[in-house]
């Protein structure tokens, strides 16, 4: 079955370093894929809104997930909300009074999650949000810490723009280089990993590639458009 959607994550994928630039040449590239009729949608951590105003300058496919899937912005006004954000307020109400050091990051507004600074111990986090039986789940997306429910990850939010579009799974590919892709490498048909994805992650994609961030991101096009759109 043929391709039509390409799941991109964007911190460590088309970003090439922690102060968010983004790689031009690999953007162009998704462009590119944009403009010969595949679909390339922003699945990332960061807020929905940030992807879609990316999508719409980058000219990608104007739909965006965003908070680890927790919302789907495909308007400037239209944001679809998977769950509610009381369960992560709550959990950060409590990490915040059971560890020292634990801090709201600053980011775009959310709507379903709370973003952390990556300050303290995470496995401190989960281990409490454990013992006080919160639907809460914490990752590590490599730029923050992020508190969501936890039946709520990339794939779920992807899914849903699958379902949207009338795409079927075995028509996807996903590009991604923290934990928190994992979920979209198990959803999509072909899953790729960048450089600079931890060896858990690697394992956990069909394929991955030498080089990190943005450049890792033009390599995994590349064998893309070799190996699997050809």
């Amino acid at each position: 079955m043929s391709i039509k959607i390409i799941a991109v994550d964007i911190d460590g994928t088309l970003t090439d370093n922690g102060g968010g630039s983004i790689n031009l040449t690999a953007l162009s590239m998704l462009r590119n894929l944009t403009k010969i009729g595949y679909k390339v949608v922003l699945v990332s951590g960061r807020s929905s809104i940030e992807g879609y105003i990316l999508a719409v300058f980058g000219g990608l496919t104007r739909i965006a997930v965003g908070e680890n899937g927790g919302v789907i912005t495909n308007s400037p006004s239209n944001h679809i909300l998977l769950t509610d954000k009381s369960y992560s307020e709550k959990a950060f109400e409590i990490l915040s009074k059971s560890i020292e050091n634990v801090k709201i990051k600053n980011v775009f507004p959310r709507l379903t999650e709370v973003v952390l600074e990556r300050s303290f111990d995470i496995h401190e986090g989960e281990r409490i949000l454990r013992e006080h039986s919160l639907p809460v789940i914490i990752t590590d997306s490599m730029y923050a810490y992020h508190l969501n429910y936890k039946d709520i990850n990339k794939a779920v939010g992807f899914k849903k723009v699958l379902d949207m579009l009338g795409i079927k799974e075995e028509e996807s590919i996903a590009i991604g280089d923290s934990e928190t892709d994992v979920p979209l490498f198990r959803l999509c048909s072909h899953s790729i990993a960048l450089g600079n994805a931890s060896k858990y992650v690697k394992e956990q994609a069909m394929y991955s590639v030498k080089n990190s961030n943005g450049d890792g991101l033009i390599e995994a096009i590349e064998y893309i458009t070799s190996n699997i759109l050809r």
